[in-house]
């Protein structure tokens, strides 16, 4: 929908120095652009790396740098030393970086060339110290950075690049995010609140409220052909014994009104709540469902982080096939042994992450009082997963992410009419729940096959947020000590 990640590229930073010689600068040179050509080439990058011509000298770093910050289409920059590069010429430069920095620690030939190998060559290849010289000023300047190491070429380090051009994307999508609240939180609800100035200061968020009736005003508007054409891109994507019902032309309306107010505002990311419903016969949930299907962050009962959350992993995810979701931990399965969570929410999962065609039902709620919605019903698939909660600390911002693996649910539950996923936590069910209780995770999370803990770790770097990962290996006893002494150095930030 958003189109987030093909809006960027990456530039390529190539140190050297005039020690060499031209003729090792020429082939310097010649090397970064073929390894940037490689690179683009390769088919496994979301977004373009941009060449740009080796740099020697201070004024030509700190030039460079202050281009891609003034260049709203580089997401990020990529640095490397093919040789010495002085690393005290790169401090003006790096001073006054505003984007996402990754150093590739890497070099143009794979292995020494046995009987070639002479100083010429030693004075060209030299990035197994060029780079330590890079790493030292990075470190001396605490700068926030990705370090990838391995030769270019190979797979493992090509993903590497690409999962951290996804998280930067995520960085440039988040600090021109708008949320819009169509009314506000749940009452008595504390972990949807939050500080809406710090997130923009911090997050580049921004997050305001239209009334619930400002939203009926403008369903009102919407013309019976809208609904027909949006009534067929639903038989293109969902099943259902017919799509002429009222509550699913309702539910159309309900879309097109409230995706018509979010362009209107260039927002891509919304919150309504069962509790505020002024004016509408029906809470959005097919509605919001189709939405999300379609990259719009979504959050209930007025959760902005994770609607924000959700639209930010749908952008940095944009491409990949699994599919990422509002979710809610709503009940356990506890056979011993094979515990396992049923996650779902009362309406609004996205069918991204269907294991099959949604279908389209029409059930009683139960709650809030309104006539029964038109929804989508359909399993999750199974999978390597992650749930991320973001939360306000109080003076500072935590993502929490827990691996999963997403199971076939193991029940029926045919009277059970609302899209639903299974998983088992990892490193187990007892360890994963107590650490995720212990970080103060919410239970509103973003669901996702795509994103996996390391991208979610690169964003929040990215962005200055405390990231907090429970997986294998996690245990309730380590993550204690590793939070208190998270709580001690954000306290010496503040």
């Amino acid at each position: 929908m958003s189109g987030a990640v093909k809006l960027y590229n990456f530039w390529f930073l190539v140190g050297s120095q005039h020690l060499y010689g031209e003729e090792t600068l020429r082939q310097v040179n010649a090397h970064a652009a073929e390894m940037v050509g490689g690179l683009n080439e390769s088919g496994s990058l979301p977004c373009a790396v941009v060449f740009k011509p080796v740099l020697t000298t201070p004024d030509a770093i700190t030039g460079v740098i202050r281009e891609a910050n003034n260049d709203p289409s580089c997401a990020g920059v990529i640095t490397w030393m093919h040789t010495f590069s002085p690393s005290k010429m790169w401090i003006a430069g790096l001073s006054i970086l505003n984007k996402p920095y990754c150093h590739l620690h890497t070099q143009f030939n794979r292995n020494i060339p046995d009987a070639q190998i002479d100083m010429d060559f030693m004075n060209l290849n030299q990035s197994a110290h060029g780079d330590r010289e890079h790493g030292f000023i990075g470190a001396r300047m605490r700068l926030p950075r990705k370090i990838i190491v391995g030769y270019w070429r190979d797979e493992a380090v090509v993903k590497q690049i690409a999962s951290w051009m996804r998280s930067a994307v995520g960085a440039a999508f988040s600090r021109g995010l708008k949320v819009v609240r169509f009314g506000d939180n749940m009452r008595q609800v504390a972990v949807t609140e939050g500080d809406k100035v710090e997130a923009q200061i911090r997050l580049g968020w921004q997050v305001n409220t239209w009334p619930v009736g400002d939203l009926a005003g403008e369903m009102s508007k919407v013309a019976e052909g809208d609904i027909d054409a949006l009534i067929s891109e639903y038989g293109k994507r969902y099943s259902a014994p017919s799509f002429e019902s009222p509550p699913i032309r309702y539910q159309a309306r309900e879309e097109i009104a409230i995706r018509r107010m979010l362009d209107s505002e260039g927002a891509r990311a919304f919150t309504n709540t069962f509790e505020d419903l002024h004016g509408m016969e029906q809470l959005p949930g097919l509605a919001s469902q189709d939405l999300m299907g379609l990259g719009y962050g979504y959050g209930g009962e007025g959760d902005w982080k994770t609607a924000a959350m959700v639209a930010i992993v749908k952008a940095m995810t944009e491409g990949m096939p699994g599919g990422s979701s509002f979710m809610e931990d709503y009940t356990y399965d506890l056979t011993p042994g094979n515990e396992l969570s049923l996650g779902a929410h009362m309406l609004e999962v996205c069918p991204s992450i269907a294991a099959d065609r949604p279908r389209v039902e029409v059930h009683p709620l139960g709650i809030g009082g309104r006539n029964p919605p038109a929804r989508l019903v359909f399993e999750g698939r199974a999978g390597q997963a992650v749930a991320a909660s973001l939360v306000d600390m109080g003076g500072r911002t935590r993502l929490i992410v827990s691996e999963a693996e997403a199971v076939k649910p193991i029940y029926r539950m045919p009277n059970l009419p609302v899209a639903r996923v299974m998983w088992r936590s990892l490193p187990s069910f007892e360890e994963a729940a107590k650490c995720w209780i212990l970080a103060g995770g919410a239970h509103h999370t973003v669901f996702s096959y795509d994103a996996d803990a390391v991208m979610l770790e690169d964003w929040a770097d990215i962005m200055g947020v405390e990231f907090v990962r429970i997986g294998r290996g996690t245990t309730y006893e380590s993550l204690k000590k590793e939070l208190f002494m998270a709580d001690l150095a954000w306290k010496l930030r503040a």
